[in-house]
Order: C-alpha cells, then sequence, then structure tokens
C-alpha cells in the first residue's frame, strides 16, 4: 500500500510579528495533523517551530517604495525561487502572513498554479489601500480576519471571510513572564516607562530620538522615574544605548542616586511582555504591539514619525481617523467623516485610549505631556486603565491559532476550493494565470 502524502503548507511570512503567529499556527496545524510539513519563507519562531525555512524574508522586513526599490532584485529572487517551488513541489496549500506588497506576488503565482490560498492576518486593505480588495478577491481563496469588522467588510467586496480572532492574544497568553526579571525590578520600586521604538531598524530609527527627547522632558517634571527601552533584537539595542549616551542618559540605575542625576534609561533584549507588565505606562511606536499594550492594559502614548513626503503621501491613502488598532476597537469609528491625525484639544479626545501622533515633526513635547499627567494624577491613569480592562474583556481572546487550523483543515480535503467571487470565470481565471507569469 503506498505512502499516504503528507500535508505540505507553504508559508510566506515578512514581518517579525508575523513569524511568531505563523510559528504559533504551525504548532495547531502539527497539534492536529501529525502528517504535517511547513515550508516557505519565514523566520526564527517559524523555524523552531519545525519549519523548512527556504530565507528568512523577516531579515528585509521594509517600508516605502524606495526601501523596496532598493531590495527589487532579491525579492524577485525569492518570488521566482517560490514558483519554482510550486511547480515542482506543488503544496497543498499557500499561507501568507501580512507583508502584502511581497505576497500578492506569492499569491498570484500560487493562484496561477491552482493551489489553496489562505490570509492568515491580512493587510489593513480596509485602513490604508482599499482598492488592493481586487487583488484579494483574485488571488486569495479564502481571507482569516483578525478584527471584527473585517469579515464583514471583505465578504461585502466578494471575499470569502472569516473572523478567528486576533493571534496576538495566542502569543501574550502562551508566554509566561520571567518571574526572576519582575521580582528584581520590582524591588526597586518607583515609577517605570517603558518605551516601545518598533521591530524594524527604520521605525527605531525614525522614532527614538523623539522617544528619548520625550523621556528627557519627563525627568525633569518626575527626577524619579526610570525609563527602559524594549529592543526587538540586539541590532536595535546597540542603536538604543548609542542614542540614549548621545542624548545624555546613564544606562545604569543605582539606588542611592540623587535626584539631580540624569536620567537612567535600561535597554534590554527579549524582555518585552515583562517590560509592559511592570511600566506604569509606555511610549510606543505604532503597530501591533498596542494589542499587546491592551492586553497588559498600560496607558501608551502611541508615536509614528515619517519623512515629511511621506506624511504628504499618506493623506491620500490613509481612510481611517486612527492608526492604532486600539484606538479603532475602542471608538467604533472606522470611517470617521474627519479623517485629519489625532489632536489631543479635539472634542472627544479623550475617548481615545490611545493618544497617537502620526507625525513628520517633533511631538516630544505632546507625548510627555501624557506620560507625566499619568505619573502625576493616578486617577487619570486608572481611569485609562479600566477602559483598557474593559475592552480587553470585549476582544483579547485567544484561540486565532487554532480557529485558523481548524479552518484550513477542513478546507484542504475537498479537491476543488471554489472561487471567492460570484463572477470569477474561467476568463478571468486566465486572466489570473497570465498576470502571475
Amino acid at each position: 500500500m503506498p505512502a499516504t502524502k503528507p500535508l505540505r503548507i507553504f508559508f510566506s511570512v515578512g514581518e517579525p510579528s508575523g513569524d511568531l503567529h505563523a510559528a504559533n499556527l504551525i504548532r495547531e496545524l502539527r497539534r492536529r495533523c501529525g502528517d504535517f510539513e511547513a515550508v516557505g519563507y519565514g523566520g526564527p519562531n517559524m523555524a523552531e517551530a519545525g519549519c523548512q525555512l527556504h530565507a528568512d524574508l523577516t531579515a528585509l522586513a521594509v517600508m516605502w517604495v524606495a526601501r523596496v526599490v532598493a531590495n527589487l532584485k532579491t525579492f524577485w529572487g525569492l518570488l521566482q525561487r517560490a514558483d519554482a517551488y510550486f511547480a515542482a513541489q506543488r503544496p497543498d496549500a499557500v499561507v501568507l502572513i501580512d507583508y502584502p506588497g511581497f505576497n500578492w506576488w506569492i499569491a498570484r503565482r500560487a493562484k496561477a498554479r491552482g493551489i489553496p490560498v489562505f490570509y492568515f492576518s491580512p493587510p489593513q486593505i480596509w485602513a490604508w489601500a482599499t482598492w488592493r480588495v481586487k487583488k484579494m478577491r483574485a488571488f486569495v481563496d479564502h481571507v482569516l480576519c483578525c478584527l471584527p469588522f473585517e469579515e464583514a467588510w471583505f465578504r461585502e467586496r466578494g471575499c470569502r471571510a472569516t473572523f478567528v480572532g486576533h493571534p496576538f492574544f495566542d502569543e501574550v497568553t502562551r508566554r509566561p513572564l520571567d518571574p526572576t526579571f519582575v521580582a528584581a525590578h520590582k524591588a526597586r520600586g518607583g515609577s517605570l516607562v517603558t518605551i516601545l521604538p518598533g521591530s524594524r531598524t527604520q521605525e527605531v530609527l525614525s522614532n527614538l530620538k523623539t522617544f528619548l527627547k520625550a523621556a528627557a522632558l519627563v525627568h525633569q517634571a518626575e527626577p524619579r522615574v526610570r525609563f527602559a527601552i524594549a529592543a526587538f533584537k540586539e541590532s536595535h539595542a546597540e542603536i538604543a544605548r548609542r542614542q540614549a549616551a548621545e542624548a545624555g542618559f546613564a544606562d545604569r540605575w543605582t539606588p542611592d542616586a540623587p535626584a539631580s542625576a540624569p536620567p537612567v534609561v535600561e535597554v534590554f533584549t527579549g524582555k518585552t511582555p515583562e517590560l509592559m507588565h511592570l511600566a506604569d505606562c509606555c511610549m510606543a511606536c505604532s503597530g501591533s504591539v498596542s494589542l499587546e499594550l491592551l492586553y497588559h492594559t498600560r496607558p501608551t502614548v502611541i508615536l509614528y514619525s515619517i519623512s515629511r513626503f511621506a506624511y504628504f503621501v499618506q493623506k491620500f491613502f490613509r481612510k481611517v481617523k486612527y492608526i492604532t488598532l486600539v484606538n479603532l476597537l475602542s471608538t467604533g469609528e472606522l470611517y470617521a467623516a474627519d479623517l485629519s491625525p489625532y489632536d489631543p484639544s479635539q472634542p472627544d479626545a479623550e475617548k481615545v485610549l490611545f493618544p497617537e501622533y502620526l507625525t513628520c515633526e517633533d511631538r516630544s513635547g505632546q507625548v510627555a505631556s501624557h506620560i507625566i499627567e499619568w505619573l502625576e494624577r493616578p486617577s487619570k491613569r486608572e481611569s485609562v486603565v479600566k477602559s483598557l480592562a474593559r475592552l480587553k474583556e470585549q476582544v483579547a481572546h485567544e484561540g486565532a491559532s487554532r480557529h485558523a487550523a481548524e479552518y484550513i483543515l477542513e478546507v484542504l480535503p475537498h479537491d476543488e476550493v471554489p472561487a471567492p467571487h460570484h463572477d470569477f470565470s474561467q476568463q478571468a481565471n486566465e486572466k489570473v494565470i497570465r498576470a502571475a507569469r
């Protein structure tokens, strides 16, 4: 009797956060299907979960057109390599996670080969590029949505979509805190402000200097406050230490330091959950990290610094009022009439749980003012914590990876995957294949 062919799924993941989500999904698939192979593009967490990596795509996490163009030859080579694998090995499915620029091309090639395509944690095209839903409809068979409102949005536009939950909550509930680290820092007493400058080098370089300027202003008002930078990787930690030293920060905390001593900022890698848990409040770069901050119910100021050109361009693409997922969920304003960036002086600004600044200017003063208010007015901070706790109760549920794995395994045994759009005819299918060549 011939051996049964193992279930083989090709993953394409380009972001560090997506690497975590894919790793959890791979574990869930393997738990339910012992004869399972994961291959493709991803990062170290996927490799640890048993994925056969063809390349570490997370090392190429880039933003904006100029940086993409600079790496175009590399991306083209990876695309050609994936297409050759699709032709020779024909995996049972392709699973994409975020990273839309490159993943649209992976989806095209997979669709052209007749391989079912799943988009787990799809790009937020409802916020930035609504016209891209045409690509989703044409090249993706199943959209596994992270946010409650996404399923209806995609379905209304002809995509087969189902809400599975946000995989970020799987990660935060799966990983225990380091009790020794937590206890040691709690023993210090005093206030701690945690700085989260982003998971991409470009984000660190764009945001950290502003965070450090804000920290200096906070220190002037609250001399006993300590600061900790949660670096994603050691190269980011080196950037942080260098910038902190240049800004006049000390790198070591001492219990008997006088109030006139320079502010202290310590840099850590691999301790992000612990530093969120320990913090009185945080400063963070915009991204999915806001969901982890929601889970820990930590009052946070969000900053996303971009160039003047990028700030000008984003006005034509941004379709939502807020860039922070927590604010979109808490305000219920997906498509507000006023799309101007957040301004704390605007009416009802207090409904925004995480003050946010999408900017090309120095907003260190505004960032610092929120942190100082939370430190000096415990009642104000506690009000934000309670609001975050209520939202957490509503949305922060684990199980996204489990639901996604169950959905994928339920769909795959079928010989044919119906196209997601009602008029996706043979002629349209041929057009897809021609576009992918």
